[in-house]
Formats: structure tokens, sequence, C-alpha cells
């Protein structure tokens, strides 16, 4: 079955980096879009960064020049490299393919909390 695991997230200060993994899992990852999406408390679930199977990428302006996004198809994982993170970066961070579909499951995510 379809499974995504995310791992890497913590507690961070302002200005510090994370790098998160997640290894997907039942679905021909090289061929799949990918996308990093984050859900802050009392928010609704938002797309952070895609990744196309080509590689090409397209990152949110809120996160943009701060978070990377990248694949390793060896590995059927993603990456979400985020470098000077904000108070307003927290929240849970998940995986899934992109654009979703909704047969795909979410996996738990990854808590990130950026706070001095």
């Amino acid at each position: 079955q379809v499974q995504f695991v995310e791992s890497g997230g913590g507690l961070v200060q302002p200005g510090g980096s994370l790098r998160l993994s997640c290894a997907a899992s039942g679905i021909i990852f090289s061929l799949s879009g990918m996308g990093w999406y984050r859900q802050a408390p009392g928010k609704q679930r938002e797309l952070v960064a895609s990744i196309t199977r080509g590689g090409s990428t397209n990152i949110a302006d809120s996160v943009t020049g701060r978070f990377t996004i990248s694949r390793d198809n060896a590995k059927n994982t993603v990456y979400l490299q985020m470098n000077s993170l904000k108070p307003e970066d927290t929240a849970v961070y998940y995986c899934n393919s992109y654009p979703l579909y909704s047969v795909y499951p979410w996996g738990q995510g990854t808590q990130v909390t950026v706070s001095s």
C-alpha cells in the first residue's frame, strides 16, 4: 500500500536550519511528482514546495529563497532543506504526491517548531 514516512523535524531557533526527509513506498516514485505540505495550528494544510518527476521545482512565495526541495529516485526519498527558519514556519510537515490523489493517505508528519 501507499505510505509516506516523514522525518527530520524538531525544535530550532529562528534563523536555524533543518532538513526533512520523506520515504515513499507503494508508488512508482520515479514517475511521481512529489510535494511538501504543512499545517500550522488552526490553519488549513498548504503546499510548501513541489518537484516534478523530471526535477523541476516550485516553491511557495512564503518560503522562496529559504526552502529547497529535492529528490533521490534511487532511495524513493524527497527532501526539504529549510534555512533561515522563522517562527511562522512552525507546523507539522507532510509529504505526498503532487498533485494530490485522494486515494493516497497522509503520513504522520514531522513537527517543526521554530522558537527561541
